[in-house]
């Protein structure tokens, strides 16, 4: 069976299930893992961090409840509507297709996309199973990294993430899934994935990715989940170890370890985004101090949210810990640029291969 096949008879069965509830007379209920910090547990098999067995049940005893049932309904609609005329749509068109569902259109955005989110956690699906992407583009990548990807007539072309971009690299699409993206081959040593727009063309600019054998790849900010999903099959699939270069503040962090061990919002999916053994590269209090950076003070946001993060049970190592409870000490924070304090070539020539052990 395929994926959308698989996927039509999951949303099928969701829609039976509160059929035969209304039928026999019950009021109809759905179950749904509770998305808390509470209900996070380590997988031990797989090394990421997980939904435990705490859920929460949404039925129509209350308007609410049934708002819920409705707006869901509505929503499998669309989706199965999508998936039988092979069109894909974004978050935000969702969001105002609602506009026409008579009494249960969203209030916003953020309620379409929770509910997106919600269907993930019942139906173990992802939403890119549902033909719903985002409305931005990915990240980039560049690197000898060779890749097929699926065009808008169906075919593969063939890509080389180094000799058949430009500057700004391959842009990763929204579904990175095997039947839209084949990984061919690679001639590398490793995956750096770095924070900002500013390294990524300092790195590029420096060549990087050649003189290391590298395959650098932009993350954006925050990545995105597409982002997270191919960083995990070039690491299972080439056995490309990652590497994670980031800013020095807790919001950094914070990227490293949605990387590493999956973040809450989608830990219901970890197992298919995070990379375990990825590393953290990116600036520590330890190099603060080491190497004199340029620093920003600690705002009181940043304050609580490191001692937040020593109650994180994904910073809970003697690394972190040490690292964290030095940035509250010292009170300060520090960018990746700040290592220009010692010329545009110091983070390629000095920073990065002292970190990785490594010379070109």
């Amino acid at each position: 069976m395929n994926q959308r096949n698989n996927t039509e008879e999951y949303l099928k069965k969701l829609v039976k299930l509160v059929y035969d509830q209304i039928k026999s007379g019950e009021v109809p209920e759905i179950s749904i893992k509770s998305r808390t910090k509470e209900n996070i547990v380590l997988d031990s098999l797989l090394g990421v961090w997980k939904y435990g067995d705490q859920e929460i049940r949404r039925n129509a005893r209350k308007m609410d409840g049934a708002q819920f049932l409705a707006k869901s309904l509505y929503s499998i609609q669309f989706i199965l509507d999508m998936l039988k005329e092979s069109k894909s749509s974004t978050l935000r068109e969702m969001y105002y297709i609602s506009e026409g569902w008579k009494d249960y259109k969203f209030e916003s955005q953020d309620e379409s996309n929770l509910l997106v989110e919600d269907m993930e956690v019942i139906s173990e699906l992802m939403r890119e199973d549902f033909h719903l992407r985002p409305e931005e583009n990915g990240a980039s990548i560049i690197g000898n990294i060779t890749l097929e990807e699926k065009n808008r007539k169906g075919e593969f072309k063939r890509i080389n993430c180094r000799d058949d971009v430009g500057d700004s690299g391959y842009t990763i699409p929204y579904n990175v899934e095997d039947e839209k993206l084949h990984l061919i081959s690679q001639d590398a040593d490793m995956i750096l994935a770095m924070e900002t727009g500013g390294m990524f063309d300092r790195l590029v600019e420096n060549r990087f990715d050649e003189d290391f054998r590298a395959v650098l790849v932009h993350l954006k900010g925050q990545p995105a989940r597409s982002t997270r999903r191919l960083l995990k099959r070039m690491n299972e699939e080439m056995h490309l170890p990652v590497y994670v270069f980031t800013d020095g503040d807790p919001w950094s962090f914070r990227i490293y370890a949605s990387i590493a061990y999956g973040a809450i919002k989608t830990a219901h999916i970890s197992h298919w985004l995070a990379v375990p053994t990825a590393e953290y590269l990116g600036i520590t209090a330890t190099d603060i101090l080491s190497y004199d950076l340029p620093t920003d003070v600690l705002t009181d946001k940043d304050i609580a949210a490191l001692n937040s993060e020593l109650q994180d049970p994904r910073f809970n190592t003697e690394f972190w810990r040490s690292e964290i409870e030095t940035m509250l000490k010292i009170g300060k924070k520090a960018e990746q640029q700040a290592l220009a304090k010692y010329g545009l070539n110091f983070v390629t020539d000095t920073y990065l291969p002292e970190k990785l052990n490594l010379r070109s």
